[in-house]
């Protein structure tokens, strides 16, 4: 706490100690030993005085502090005494505030290893960095490598891309890759054809039993997840959709309210530019039960192709009341704005 009474008795032991020379001998010792003892308890008790004008930061370590400031106002006279007094105003008021840390400290959440990710890579990012030759290939690779994370609709177009690739390791990664993906269907496709001809030898071939029906449809699912995942290009792709279609119709044949293989049937048929039979199978996928946006994303599609705009925006005006569809937001919000 500061107190006056301090400050008052420094300023009179220092008055005292100039008077006393001219009271004593101004040449004896005395007058000088006089001054001197006056001097320092005028410095002391000045010391004592100004340290609660410091702030509490500031006047840390407290001895030190206090022998600094005697020790200044002792060894230069009258300057000495009041530069520590202007000096001490001058750090407790004009000083500009010690910046604080909007944070002293941060704690880490726990680690949970069933939260952990599966790869270092996000889909978002694995396109950038597997198009951008600057990384390095040991990177690019670990990037690769986690496409096997990633469904074959999204991994197949960047695999295909890395073909292009100046490096040679990155381009044996990617068609090995690919190769692996449509192998793996091939053989479930020649699984389920071996399966339906065994079904056909004991079911009969003009109408298939249970068993042959489930193989006819595995078949056009096996056949349309090469063209979805763009793993058949050419002409593969065209005896892919032909075949999806071809063992699709069977299983309509037998059952025709099947909405899901309406719909499939409609894709196949748009796939092959068959216009108006896609339209009238996506018509009837709709009349079948099958949820709206499910099939009026492909009809809006349909639309566009046929150059017919004003369907096109009534479609996309119909998917704008349904808030289930954030992929195709950006889309209907155009064609709503319009």
């Amino acid at each position: 706490m500061l107190s006056s009474k301090l400050g008052l008795w420094a300023v009179l032991m220092e008055l005292g100690a100039w008077a006393g020379p001219a009271l004593l001998d101004g040449n004896s010792e005395a007058a000088l030993l006089s001054y001197l003892l006056a001097h320092a308890a005028a410095s002391v008790l000045l010391a004592l005085f100004t340290l609660p004008l410091l702030a509490p930061q500031q006047a840390k370590p407290r001895a030190p502090m206090l022998a600094l400031m005697a020790v200044c106002s002792y060894v230069v006279p009258i300057a000495g005494f009041m530069g520590v007094l202007v000096g001490a105003l001058v750090l407790r008021f004009y000083r500009s505030a010690a910046h604080v840390d909007d944070f002293s400290s941060l704690q880490l959440p726990e680690f949970d290893l069933h939260q952990r990710m599966q790869s270092g890579f996000r889909q978002t990012g694995l396109r950038a960095v597997l198009g951008n030759s600057d990384v390095p290939t040991r990177s690019r690779m670990r990037a690769m490598v986690a496409l096997q994370h990633v469904s074959g609709r999204i991994s197949s177009p960047l695999l295909r891309n890395v073909l292009n690739d100046s490096s040679e390791d990155l381009r044996l990664l990617a068609y090995g890759m690919l190769d692996s993906l449509e192998r793996n269907i091939s053989r479930s496709i020649d699984q389920e054809l071996d399966t339906l001809r065994k079904a056909q030898a004991s079911e009969g071939n003009e109408k298939l039993g249970p068993i042959g029906l489930q193989a006819a449809e595995k078949l056009s699912a096996l056949y349309w997840e090469l063209v979805y995942q763009n793993l058949a290009q050419g002409d593969m792709r065209d005896h892919a959709i032909r075949e999806s279609l071809r063992y699709c119709e069977l299983v309509l044949g037998q059952h025709p309210n099947h909405a899901q293989h309406t719909l499939r049937r409609g894709q196949l048929l748009h796939a092959l530019g068959r216009n108006d039979e896609a339209a009238l199978s996506y018509d009837l996928a709709l009349q079948q039960g099958l949820p709206a946006t499910r099939v009026l994303p492909y009809l809006a599609e349909l639309s566009f192709a046929q150059r017919d705009f004003e369907r096109t925006r009534q479609l996309m005006q119909q998917l704008d009341e349904w808030s289930s569809l954030p992929k195709l937001r950006p889309v209907i919000d155009y064609w709503s704005a319009r």
